[in-house]
């Protein structure tokens, strides 16, 4: 497992990768783009080159992420560092990402709460949409210690869910839960009693089958977790909508992780992958993990940017 995290400056991603790189035997690498503007006109007064001035702040950083991974090296955990000029910085780590085959992606979320998230170019969100291999999010300072594991499966497949997806959710969850040694716990939404007009009444009428269906949706979950073999654990129907009921259960169970799907939506590729997710995401009191299809293929193009430069315009008549 390749476990890359984008920014030295994020102490609290930077630890829990290292927490899951020791407990898994997995390589860490600490890893920045470096995606500020570059002045041209600023780099001409000091009369320094544009290659002098990337070799330079490379090395600066490179020495920066070097001090924390000779930290991190002393607990027994193979660290890597790295550092290129590309710009967006959400690009820059996918394309890295794909150049070193990563595993996983951790990122700090973060802090503030996104308003429209899909319509906007946050860092997290253009992670999620676009990274090749899973993202954790890390929204808690705290460590890892015994996490309670919760992943967000859907044994129906519905909304043209492949049932892949459900086995590398339980599959991803159920590592973690084991190599940090901590509890798993599979949860399932159903939506509630629906209200329906009757044929011949005149008001709506309250069409009472929930517990059918819950007792339907537990069978379903159970036969779906008993086709792979999966650590201690327990399953749990929840009633209500995805959206609402997973933070709920999140909260109750003393969830430290979520593991959800992600799912590209066709026509909307680019604007948001699973709606629900996204939902979700801000509503959560702990760290989230996403977890897309095997088959998903980035848009991302794999050739760098390079630094992004900007000139100041020349005076009209100058």
């Amino acid at each position: 497992m390749f476990l890359p995290t984008w920014a030295v400056r994020l102490a609290h991603a930077r630890r829990k990768a290292a927490q899951l790189a020791r407990a898994s035997g997995a390589t860490l690498e600490l890893f920045h783009a470096l995606s500020e503007t570059v002045l041209v006109d600023a780099l001409e007064a000091r009369r320094q080159s544009l290659r002098e001035y990337e070799a330079q702040r490379r090395r600066e950083t490179l020495k920066r992420l070097e001090t924390v991974a000779r930290r991190i090296r002393k607990h027994g955990i193979e660290v890597v560092t790295g550092a290129e000029w590309d710009y967006p910085s959400a690009e820059a780590l996918v394309r890295h990402a794909l150049r070193t085959r990563a595993d996983l992606i951790v990122a700090e979320r973060h802090a503030t709460r996104h308003v429209a998230g899909w319509m906007l170019n946050y860092t997290d969100w253009e992670l999620l949409r676009e990274a090749p291999c899973p993202v954790l999010l890390v929204k808690q300072a705290r460590p890892w210690h015994r996490p309670v594991v919760m992943t967000a499966v859907d044994p129906f497949h519905t909304h043209a869910k492949p049932a892949r997806l459900d086995h590398a959710l339980l599959q991803a969850s159920a590592r973690i839960a084991t190599d940090l040694r901590g509890k798993l716990r599979i949860v399932h939404c159903v939506p509630p009693a629906m209200v329906v007009s009757a044929a011949l009444a005149q008001a709506p009428v309250v069409v009472d089958t929930s517990a059918a269906t819950l007792a339907r949706a537990r069978k379903a979950l159970a036969a779906e977790v008993a086709r792979l073999p999966l650590p201690s654990h327990q399953i749990k129907v929840l009633e209500g909508s995805p959206r609402e009921a997973i933070p709920q259960a999140a909260k109750a169970l003393g969830a430290d992780l979520v593991v959800m799907g992600a799912l590209s939506r066709s026509g909307l590729r680019r604007l948001f992958i699973g709606n629900t997710a996204e939902a979700v995401l801000d509503a959560l009191p702990c760290d989230v993990l996403v977890v897309k299809p095997g088959r998903f293929e980035t848009k991302v193009e794999r050739r760098s940017r390079g630094a992004q430069l900007i000139a100041l315009p020349t005076a009209m008549g100058a």
